[in-house]
């Protein structure tokens, strides 16, 4: 996929939802922190010397064996992307909203290379020289991890990275020294955002050395009930050690959120399909939209389909919904700049029609009725 086409569309392939453990786990990421030996990091950086490692990155890609490797890769400055389309990056989580913060390094020495199938984003001059990033669907952070280190290893056969034989790679957050390597999981938990569980289980997570972050990394809330999960610190720890210990940790995660959701259905199965049918209804017939509620309906329709109570949208057409409902994507589908009731109609209307282009019915219309009403089910969600 080009570039054009990355920002034209939606879909991104670590929204696929037949990956391991993809009913809870929505991507698995694998990120590198490196800094060009002999050059201050980015926020000291010379207009001079970010102009000399744009072409030092430039350069390396342009290698045959990293071409072979990662496809016909080029480096796009950032300041060739307009401000729309760089947050359309953002929202398919290609790069970081820090990327996009003019400091040090400006848009003119900053940029950005990604791989055909979005599988490797190479970001220059963000907090580090490089930013190697690979994003894969479900619960792959080996396959991430093993990706981004054939992608370091090639890149590392032209460029010299700031090196320390005692501590690692040099980064300039000290928490990114040693391997430089940050493991992230999104993960998907209405069942537990629904029981109240949520916060204790992150709460637990963040004992065992993890950070927990909301949509779009550091600094950003939680929606949709989707949430990052991270190793906070590199050093001291191999790279084997950061993303066994992180997939470890999603595993129980995982494994409460299922319990969870199994709960919810067996203790409140009339509220639950009611939600979830109320969720997929609005979505298919809904004329204006919020953003926030949008997450949350697709949320629900998401959980409705995983939980086996609709025949609705593939989780990766939901997925797509979520990047769809973004106010950056309505403004490129329009082409021009919307006020909130024009940004609340368009989004409505994309999302009726995707919806139900993909919809199937409620297996209660087929199969019948559950008429066991339990006293419980008198308290909605």
């Amino acid at each position: 996929m080009s570039l054009k086409n990355t920002l034209q569309s939606p879909y991104s392939q670590w929204m696929e939802d037949d990956a391991p453990e993809s009913d809870v786990v929505i991507s698995s990421r694998a990120r590198l922190a490196r800094s060009l030996a002999g050059y201050p990091f980015p926020h000291r950086l010379s207009p001079e010397q970010a102009e000399q490692v744009i072409q030092a990155v430039s350069l390396a890609v342009r290698n045959a064996e990293f071409r072979t490797r990662f496809g016909d890769v080029e480096l796009v400055r950032m300041t060739e992307l307009s401000p729309v389309d760089r947050w359309i990056l953002v929202e398919k989580h290609l790069i970081s909203p820090g990327f996009l913060k003019n400091t040090g390094s400006s848009f003119e020495y900053k940029g950005l290379v990604l791989t055909p199938d979005e599988q490797l984003s190479i970001m220059v001059n963000e907090e580090d020289h490089l930013r190697i990033q690979c994003l894969f669907p479900g619960l792959q952070l080996e396959a991430a991890a093993r990706t981004a280190d054939e992608a370091d290893s090639l890149l590392e056969k032209t460029l010299d990275f700031a090196f320390s034989d005692r501590i690692g790679y040099l980064t300039a957050c000290p928490t990114n020294v040693g391997t430089g390597l940050r493991a992230s999981v999104m993960v998907h938990l209405p069942g537990l955002v629904l029981l109240g569980q949520v916060k204790e289980v992150l709460t637990t997570v963040s004992r065992l050395g993890l950070t927990v972050r909301g949509l779009f990394g550091e600094g950003t809330d939680a929606v949709g009930n989707l949430f990052q999960v991270s190793n906070q610190v590199t050093l001291g720890h191999r790279e084997s050690e950061i993303t066994g210990n992180l997939a470890s940790v999603t595993r129980q995660v995982i494994e409460q959120e299922r319990s969870a959701r199994q709960q919810l259905v067996r203790q409140m199965p009339v509220v639950m399909r009611d939600r979830v049918g109320r969720a997929l209804g609005i979505l298919k017939h809904a004329h204006t939209l919020g953003v926030e509620e949008a997450m949350r309906l697709i949320s629900d329709v998401r959980l409705g389909v995983m939980a086996g109570l609709l025949k609705g949208p593939p989780s990766r057409v939901l997925l797509e919904l979520m990047v769809i409902t973004r106010p950056s994507y309505l403004v490129r589908v329009s082409g021009r700049e919307l006020s909130p009731p024009e940004w609340d109609e368009l989004r409505a209307t994309l999302v009726r029609e995707l919806v139900n282009a993909h919809s199937g019915e409620h297996p209660g219309a087929q199969d019948g009725r559950d008429t066991g009403r339990r006293p419980e089910e008198k308290k909605k969600i």
